[in-house]
Parts: C-alpha cells; sequence; structure tokens
C-alpha cells in the first residue's frame, strides 16, 4: 500500500466519512490484487456504489482523487451579496451595535446578520474593549442566568463613577498631549457618579448625573427611580439587589420600608450578580458617555436624558428579542 498522505490526514480523518482514507486505499490495493467490488464491498461493510465510486475517482485523478474534498457548494446563488456583507461589518465597526440594531438599519433578518459576522471572524461585542473595540480577554461571567417573571419582581441599583470633563472639552476631544489634564497636573476637574436602576424582567432603566454617591444622594434617587418606574408601568416594586456599600445597606432602609421593597445584596467581590446593571453601565460609557468628544461636562450630561428615552422605547435589546424594554410593560394613560 502506497504511504500517499501526512499524519495530520491519518490521526485527523472528515469526521462524517465512512472510510479513511486507509480505507480507501485499502479497496484500490483489493481491485488491484484482484478482488470483485463485491467482496470488497462486503470484506468492508459498505455498498457496491461506495466501491464504485473511489474506483472510478482513483482512476480519474490517481491518488490525490482519495483525499476529503470540501463540501461547500461551488455557488450559493441565495448567499448575501458581498456589498451587503460589507455594510454589515462596517456598521458593526463603526457603532458596535448587536445583530438586532444592524438588522433594522439595514433592513435585514437578524439571523442572516449573526451569519455573515460569524462567516468574518466577527467576535462577540462581550469580547471588545467597550472604548476603543478592541479585542480584549473576556471577563469572569457566571454560568447561571436568569430572568424574573414580571416586572418590578427584582430591580438591579448601582452607581458608576465618570471622570468630569472640563469646559472646552478633555483629551477625547483635542488629544492626550494638547490642551488636557495630562499636561497640567495641577487641573481639577472632578467626578460625576451615574446612578442607575434597572428592572430585571423589562430591562426598563433610569439614570441620574449626581455630584456624590453618599447615602441621603442614593435615598433620594431611589424615590425618584421609584417614581419614574411607576409612571412607566411598574406599580411595584419587590425587590431591589444592590452591592454590599455602607450607603446602600443602611441608607436606603427607610426608603424600602416605605414602599414594601426587600434588600437583597451580592456576595461580596461577585459584581456579575448584578450583571444587569453593571451592563448597563457599560453601554451607557459606550453609547452615551465616551460616544463623542463633548465639549463640556454640562453637555454630556445634558445628553443623558434624550439617549435614556431611546434606550427604553427604541434601543433594540438581544434578550428581549430584539425589542426595546418598553415593549414588556403595559400601556400607561
Amino acid at each position: 500500500m502506497s504511504n500517499v498522505f501526512t499524519n495530520s490526514e491519518v490521526l485527523v480523518p472528515h469526521r462524517n466519512a465512512r472510510l479513511t482514507l486507509f480505507g480507501r486505499l485499502l479497496i484500490i490495493d483489493r481491485a488491484q490484487a484482484g478482488w470483485k467490488q463485491a467482496h470488497i464491498a462486503a470484506a468492508m461493510g459498505i455498498s457496491r456504489r461506495c466501491v464504485q465510486r473511489w474506483l472510478a475517482r482513483y482512476r480519474a485523478e490517481g491518488e490525490p482523487g482519495l483525499r476529503d474534498r470540501s463540501s461547500r457548494p461551488h455557488h450559493s446563488p441565495s448567499r448575501t451579496p458581498a456589498s451587503t456583507e460589507r455594510a454589515v461589518l462596517d456598521l458593526r465597526e463603526r457603532e458596535r451595535v448587536g445583530r438586532d440594531e444592524i438588522a433594522v438599519q439595514l433592513g435585514m433578518a437578524p439571523r442572516t446578520v449573526s451569519r455573515v459576522l460569524a462567516r468574518h471572524g466577527v467576535p462577540h461585542l462581550a469580547l471588545l474593549d467597550p472604548i476603543t473595540g478592541q479585542l480584549i480577554r473576556a471577563s469572569k461571567t457566571t454560568a447561571v442566568r436568569y430572568e424574573r417573571e414580571r416586572p418590578g419582581e427584582l430591580v438591579h441599583m448601582d452607581v458608576k463613577k465618570l471622570g468630569r470633563i472640563p469646559d472646552g472639552g478633555g483629551w477625547k476631544a483635542h488629544g492626550r498631549a494638547s490642551g488636557s489634564i495630562q499636561r497640567d497636573r495641577h487641573t481639577v476637574v472632578g467626578f460625576d457618579y451615574v446612578h442607575s436602576l434597572v428592572d430585571d424582567h423589562s430591562r426598563l432603566a433610569y439614570s441620574e448625573v449626581l455630584a456624590d454617591e453618599k447615602g441621603p444622594t442614593c435615598a433620594a434617587f431611589l424615590e425618584r427611580a421609584i417614581t419614574y418606574f411607576h409612571a412607566h408601568g411598574i406599580t411595584r416594586i419587590e425587590r431591589l439587589i444592590t452591592d454590599n456599600a455602607w450607603q446602600y445597606r443602611w441608607s436606603l432602609r427607610e426608603v424600602c420600608a416605605a414602599h414594601g421593597i426587600r434588600q437583597k445584596f451580592i456576595k461580596p467581590h461577585c459584581p456579575w450578580q448584578n450583571g444587569k446593571v453593571e451592563r448597563l453601565n457599560r453601554t451607557l460609557q459606550t453609547e452615551w458617555a465616551y460616544r463623542q468628544p463633548f465639549a463640556s461636562n454640562d453637555a454630556r450630561t445634558a445628553a443623558l436624558a434624550p439617549w435614556l428615552e431611546h434606550y427604553n422605547t427604541g434601543r433594540r435589546h438581544s434578550a428581549l428579542g430584539g425589542k426595546p424594554p418598553i415593549s414588556r410593560l403595559r400601556p400607561t394613560s
């Protein structure tokens, strides 16, 4: 038997092939030794037609004809046009949005967008840096995924600290070497604190930019968030989950008691247990705070409310089947 294959071909045969390259060569050797095709088929447990096919391929192409061939069709008339695939890739790279948003903007089926992204090896958004879009190592996640059955059954609360923007714009507007705080170490810019509340079932979100994250500030924010949720159809909040910060453990007790809300806390050093609001924090950064270079901190703050309205009523969520959070809430008068 002639040795016409490499080690990789021997160790990793086509997983759907009934015969490996060894078996095909054995057919040829037995046929050349005078075996009848019926006897070869019976001895190897295959059909006569299979024996005929490999013998015909050997006569036409020689030993290379016994190697595995690609099952990819020569023509794919229903494949997405190259121009459309290019538009999908450009939109994904430019906007860094999910398949549902791409599908709506380009008038395509979400499944088609997924196939295009997979065909070109585009990584999932979760594997990309939220600011630069570069591929990074995935953060720690939990295998236990859940979603509450009704709005208000569980809400998530958190605070995200953002550096303030100096008047005239920061380094995103002028570059790190010109007009940024990197040149003047004495410039005091400070921080904004973005407080957020997210409903587990509908993903309805409410956020405010506040001056600090002290207890009274958190309690007042929760009161306003409860009013916002009530106006959008979530008339009762049953449970509130937060991290173990002091202001959450002690300053929210009176508000929660007044509204009949049960407090829950994540395990220490396990922020993924509060994952839905953590995911909102990342979306806030990529689609609002760092989406464009703002000329002032007030301009960025003013842009939050319109973006939040879009998030709740227009932005499509893959977890909601490509629909916005408002789609899971009853209309309010």
